[in-house]
């Protein structure tokens, strides 16, 4: 749930002029200033939904949650990002694998 309210609040952002926010591949991190903070906007969920408003973000998303996938297996933990979730449920419903 916070995941989408940042996404939301980024959404705010974007409305209201401001054209740079912070996130991270996967949704990986946190803040060293918030101990136990769960991590930071998942890239592939903001650029998931700018292209869904129809903005050109200059990103192909099956690279970036390709790029997910394989920093996610590396660190063996899972994707934060809510768009690269429901991809690989909808990758494990058509042919019984799951990559990251």
């Amino acid at each position: 749930m916070l995941m989408l309210q940042s996404a939301f609040l980024q959404l705010i952002y974007f409305q209201m002029g401001i054209n740079v926010v912070d996130s991270s591949v996967a949704g990986l991190g946190g803040c060293p200033y918030a101990p136990g903070a769960s991590g930071n906007a998942a890239t592939e969920d903001v650029v998931y939904m700018l292209h869904g408003l129809g903005l050109d973000t200059g990103v192909e998303l099956s690279k970036l949650i390709s790029a997910g996938e394989f920093i996610c297996k590396f660190l063996q933990r899972p994707t934060a990002s809510k768009v690269a979730q429901a991809l690989q449920r909808r990758r494990k419903t058509v042919d019984g694998s799951i990559s990251c």
